[in-house]
This record gives structure tokens, C-alpha cells and sequence, in this order.
């Protein structure tokens, strides 16, 4: 009998940021494609130091995937120890210089965020809005997965994917409005939304996911307007429900922008971080999401940013609209597309 190419000993090592300075959206991104690829057969290791956001860790242990932790400019000891069969690296924290090393041996995923700025790899994804048409210099030979298409979204994000966006008649009375800033809130958004909320004076109920102690005394410092609850809870497993029994969503314009548009969820978007900036401008401009605000004007003058909040919070044919715009942009399928496309290129090189 004729073997075939996936009978072989198969592994895909993922190198990724992680740690509460960097966040996990690097390391979330990819664990929708490392849970595809293991529900393939395919053996993942995930090459990230996740001792230090341990509830990140869990995640990767639960979908199957292994993990090991590199030492400072480890990397590549790591990688030659596994023998992976491919490697996908979502990092903005390698050297350029390890990409190519890394290329020389194995077939290479890089994961991007616009320019590659030199970054060598055999195929690349950029996952974010409008990459389909983007016109940056590539790697001789390579290929390039762009725009939604190829969102990346766990199996528990799709599995809460609705037939059809809700409507007006199924929102609750007060809204629920549901806030998260990451795995870590790196930049501590989440009691400035929160208070940001308060100063609407809507009656909303207001969850907020608070990624530490300091965070969350900050939250419980904020006094809520008459006819508002704010509740807070940490890091959970149930984001997806959450979002999904959500009216409004509040968060930043990261890689979990795209989880929120499967879901079809009415976001208002804070900016964080400069790498954000495109996607928060065309989110707004596009009619997908509300832009609150960037979190320096947040803090120079949040007057704009209330006015934005309030409008969200205060027109349900702008939520009806957004996420009847959100859902049809990303169908959770990006996944699949992606491991194809890996698992091709793994052909290409035998």
C-alpha cells in the first residue's frame, strides 16, 4: 500500500511572543491554527515563554499543543532539537536575521502585520483588514495570504458563531456591554473604558475582564451613574459566550478585532498601540466598528471618545448595522485555509 505524505512523522513548531509586557494575541492567533492543524493528525509545538501568563499556557496545554520555553537568543537551539517539519514564527521581537536562518532549514509561516520590513519566510499571512490588496516587498518565491479571508479564530469563537447577526428585538434591557483589553492589558485600558462608561450616564451592565488585582481595584474604584451595574471578572475561559450574549463589545483594535467580527458583535474599538492604527482608521471608515478613541487621546481629552461611546451606546439601528457588516466580513473558516496552504508548502519541500 502507498503511503501517504501525511503518514510521515509531522511536526510544526510555533514560535511566538508572549509575556505581560507583550500580551498573548500572538500567541491567540496562533492557536487557532495550531488546534486545525492538530485536529489533522499534526504534532505542534508552541516555542514561547508562557511561564509568566500561565493562564495563556493553559490554553495552549487544553488544545493538545506542547510547549518550550527558549532562553534568550535560544531559538534556533530549539528548533534544531524538535526537527520540526515547518515552522510558523509570529514574533515582532526576532531578528530579521533568524527569519532567514530559519528559512535556510525549514519551510517558514511567517505571520505579519503589514510590512515584513525584511523579514524572510516561504509564505506569509496578514490577517488584517484590506492585506488582500497590499503591495509590500516579499521574499523571492514566496507567497502571501492577505486580508480576512485568512482571519485567524479558535474553534470555540466559531462554535459560538450566530446563523445571522442579532437584531434590535433580541438586545436586553439594560444593555450588556462587555469590556476586555487582552490576556494581560498590557496598557491598563480597562478602567479608563470603564470610567469612560460611567461618564455616558446609559444604563448599561457593564462586565469588565480584568487581567490583574491592580487592575481590577482600579475598576471597582469607578462609581457607576444611576440605572448601571459594573461587575468585573478575570481572565475566563467563556470570552466567546460572553461576546455572544453581548450588545455592545468594547476592546482593542488587536488580533481579537477579527473573533469579534465572526461573532458578529457591535464593537467600539480603543487603539492601543501604533501597529493597530490602519485597522482602527478603516474599521471606522468602513462602517465596521466605532472608533472611541486612541489611547493617547483618551488620556489628552477623552470629550471625543465619550461622545463616540454614547452614540454606540445610545443607537441600536448603529449596532443593528454593525454587526450585520461584522458577520458577513469573516466566515471562521481562516483556519483551514491557512493549514492548506502550510501543509502544501511542506509538499513542496520534500
Amino acid at each position: 500500500m502507498t503511503m501517504s505524505p501525511w503518514d510521515l512523522r509531522h511536526l510544526v513548531a510555533m514560535v511566538c511572543d508572549a509575556g505581560p509586557d507583550v500580551g498573548v494575541g500572538h500567541v491567540m492567533r496562533c492557536l487557532a491554527l495550531g488546534e486545525e492543524l492538530v485536529a489533522r493528525g499534526v504534532r505542534v509545538v508552541m516555542v514561547a515563554n508562557l511561564d509568566r501568563v500561565p493562564w495563556a499556557a493553559e490554553q495552549v496545554r487544553r488544545r493538545g499543543i506542547e510547549s518550550v520555553a527558549p532562553g534568550p537568543g535560544d531559538v534556533l537551539d530549539v528548533l534544531v532539537r524538535l526537527e520540526p517539519t515547518s515552522v510558523v514564527v509570529d514574533s515582532y521581537l526576532l531578528p530579521a536575521s533568524v527569519y532567514a536562518l530559519v528559512r535556510d532549514r525549514w519551510p517558514l509561516l511567517a505571520l505579519t502585520d503589514g510590512d515584513p520590513r525584511g523579514r524572510a519566510a516561504d509564505l506569509y499571512l496578514d490577517q488584517n483588514l484590506g492585506a488582500e490588496t497590499s503591495a509590500w516587498e516579499l521574499a523571492a518565491g514566496s507567497q502571501h495570504l492577505g486580508g480576512l479571508t485568512y482571519a485567524q479564530q479558535r474553534r470555540d469563537i466559531v462554535r459560538q458563531r450566530p446563523s445571522a447577526p442579532k437584531t434590535a428585538r433580541e438586545e436586553h434591557t439594560p444593555l450588556r456591554v462587555l469590556a476586555f483589553f487582552g490576556g494581560t492589558d498590557a496598557f491598563g485600558v480597562s478602567p479608563r473604558v470603564a470610567r469612560l462608561v460611567a461618564e455616558t450616564g446609559v444604563p448599561v451592565e457593564l462586565t469588565v475582564i480584568v487581567a490583574t488585582p491592580e487592575l481590577a481595584e482600579s475598576v471597582s474604584a469607578v462609581a457607576p451613574a444611576p440605572g448601571q451595574v459594573i461587575d468585573m471578572i478575570g481572565p475566563t475561559d467563556t470570552l466567546a459566550e460572553l461576546v455572544a450574549d453581548a450588545d455592545v463589545v468594547l476592546s482593542a483594535a488587536g488580533t481579537s478585532a477579527w473573533e469579534l467580527f465572526c461573532l458578529g458583535a457591535a464593537v467600539g474599538f480603543v487603539c492601543v498601540a501604533d501597529n493597530q492604527q490602519d485597522a482602527y482608521v478603516r474599521m471606522d471608515e468602513d462602517g465596521l466598528a466605532v472608533g472611541i478613541a486612541t489611547l493617547a487621546e483618551l488620556d489628552a481629552d477623552p470629550e471625543d471618545a465619550l461622545a463616540q461611546l454614547a452614540a454606540l451606546l445610545g443607537d441600536v439601528r448603529l449596532r443593528e448595522r454593525l454587526r450585520a457588516a461584522c458577520w458577513a466580513t469573516v466566515d471562521g473558516r481562516g483556519p483551514a485555509r491557512v493549514a492548506d496552504a502550510l501543509l502544501a508548502l511542506e509538499l513542496d519541500r520534500v
